[in-house]
């Protein structure tokens, strides 16, 4: 039995309207359905919200919950605030290049395009201090499948020695970038 797809991921917002807004505005993004209850399905817990989802493409969905009567929103300040994030796709370099200026344009603070050797991408945040990302692929056949080849023994060295196996080194050599 294999899972079709990612239904949707959930975070949450400090505010429904403007994360929708914001969303809409900046990654063209369809605000496709809100529920609101005044009681937790799941739990039955007597605890109000406003929950919005919105189309990041080709059926994915990101959506998020605005929670009025719990404590003030906060992050693990335990992990790195680059470690947590959500990455999103685009097609070229051209449109990758296009949004940073979108962004920027409209007082978001980006940073990169930051060169991965496989994909490039720019960073920053949404109001609620989530980390975006989006990502442009530009590996070679030949790289994605040197890449597959090692993963598993990359993985099995990191478990042993909780160190950064040198099986994927060349993609910090210069003549890669």
């Amino acid at each position: 039995m294999k899972l079709s797809r990612i239904h949707h991921v959930a975070y949450r917002c400090k505010d429904a309207k403007q994360t929708v807004e914001w969303y809409v505005k900046h990654l063209n993004m369809d605000f496709v359905l809100a529920i609101a209850e005044d009681q937790v399905p799941s739990t039955k817990a007597p605890d109000p919200y406003m929950h919005v989802f919105l189309d990041a493409g080709q059926g994915n969905v990101l959506a998020f919950f605005e929670l009025p009567n719990s404590p003030t929103m906060g992050r693990d300040t335990n992990t790195p605030e680059w470690v947590q994030h959500i990455a999103f796709k685009v097609d070229s370099m051209a449109t990758l290049e296009a949004m940073k200026q979108k962004l920027e344009a409209s007082g978001v603070e980006v940073v990169g395009i930051t060169d991965h050797t496989i994909f490039k991408s720019i960073y920053f945040f949404d109001p609620n201090g989530h980390r975006l990302e989006i990502a442009c692929d530009i590996g070679t056949p030949e790289m994605y499948q040197k890449l597959d080849a090692v993963k598993w023994e990359m993985l099995e060295e990191w478990s042993q020695t909780r160190r950064a196996p040198r099986h994927a080194a060349w993609m910090h050599d210069k003549e890669f970038h």
